[in-house]
C-alpha cells in the first residue's frame, strides 16, 4: 500500500489541476454577465422604539456586563 499511495496522490492532485475547477470560463464575450445595478437595502427597523442613544457610549468589559445584567435581573 505505501508503493502506490504517493502515486496515487500524485494523480489526483494532477488530475484536480486539471480539470476546470473555477467552473465554465466566459470566454472573449461577456454579453451573459448581468451589469444591472442591485436594488437599494430597505432602512434597518428602529428596535429602540424612539428612545434617544445615550452621548457617550459605556466601555465594554466584564465590569459594566455584569451590572447591566444585574439591572435587567428581577428584583427578589
Amino acid at each position: 500500500m505505501k508503493k502506490t499511495l504517493f502515486p496515487g496522490l500524485l494523480a489526483a492532485a494532477l488530475l484536480s489541476f486539471t480539470l476546470p475547477s473555477c467552473g465554465p470560463s466566459t470566454g472573449e464575450t461577456e454579453e451573459d454577465i448581468a451589469t444591472n445595478a442591485l436594488p437599494p437595502l430597505p432602512p434597518a427597523p428602529d428596535t429602540t422604539a424612539g428612545a434617544k442613544q445615550p452621548e457617550q457610549y459605556r466601555e465594554l468589559n466584564s465590569v459594566n456586563a455584569t451590572e447591566d445584567i444585574k439591572k435587567m435581573q428581577p428584583q427578589m
